[in-house]
């Protein structure tokens, strides 16, 4: 082992493992990699996190509270004039725009708790930038579509990129598929791009305000809801990161 110039001969080994030059100390590549994987992991599961801790946060049911969040929705809709639109229970809480129906989850939907008041105003928004032809809603909805086709398109190209490699043996054909087949999946990244904007209007400029003029919520509980309401908008960053991750997991086990 290697001692710096006036050490003892009885010191104990340097933990620095490599060099540049006189004095330039670089960190080993085993490290370097971790503290890589380690910054891709908390990128990617650190906003999944926190939606997750602000939802929880406020979901604390309170008695005090006038209605559950499924009795709110079922509120809201028939004041805004969408009594067509139905208020149903599923395992997450979404506005389906094809069938035009509101879906919370059970605690969302039996629940009195601010969260469950904040996602109810939020999914009922997305009905309302329905019902008013809100063209980023419209234009989700028509990507959504074609996004579903070239899913299964880019399943078909990274299914084959394996296959072809070995019959054709040519590594820029399938450095080709691998960019073709990853192009195709970044499109369901351009949804959840074109997805954030429609979050941030239900939630800010029409679920927020809602809860406030309309004092369904206290003006103690309003920054919970707040709260509640940026985790719901940002549910689709969270999403949309994850699948970056999918991506670059998916080429790499491809190039090996």
């Amino acid at each position: 082992m290697t001692r710096l110039p006036g050490s003892r001969d009885d010191a104990p080994p340097w933990p620095l493992l490599s060099r540049r030059g006189r004095g330039a100390y670089l960190w080993p590549m085993p490290i370097l990699i971790a503290l890589g994987v380690l910054a891709l992991v908390a990128l990617v599961f650190g906003p999944q996190a926190w939606v997750r801790r602000a939802m929880r946060r406020h979901a604390v049911e309170r008695p005090d509270l006038p209605g559950t969040g499924g009795e709110l929705a079922r509120h809201l809709l028939d004041l805004g004039g969408l009594k067509d639109v139905p208020v149903e229970i599923a395992p997450a809480d979404h506005y389906d725009p094809l069938a035009r129906v509101v879906r919370l989850s059970p605690d969302n939907h039996d629940g009195r708790s601010v969260t469950a008041v904040a996602v109810a105003a939020h999914e009922v928004s997305h009905a309302f930038q329905h019902a008013d032809g809100d063209r980023l809603l419209m234009a989700r909805v028509r990507l959504a579509h074609v996004v579903r086709g070239i899913e299964i398109a880019a399943a078909v190209v990274f299914a084959s990129a394996p296959l072809i490699g070995v019959l054709v043996k040519s590594p820029a054909l399938f450095a080709l598929q691998l960019a073709v087949g990853v192009a195709l999946l970044l499109s369901r990244v351009v949804v959840h791009a074109l997805t954030l904007p429609v979050e941030l209007d239900a939630s800010f400029r029409r679920a927020l305000p809602i809860l406030d003029q309309g004092r369904y919520l206290d003006p103690a509980d309003l920054p919970a809801a707040r709260s509640v309401l940026r985790a719901a908008a940002y549910t689709y960053v969270a999403s949309a990161l994850v699948t970056v991750l999918d991506l670059t997991r998916l080429v790499r086990i491809l190039r090996f």
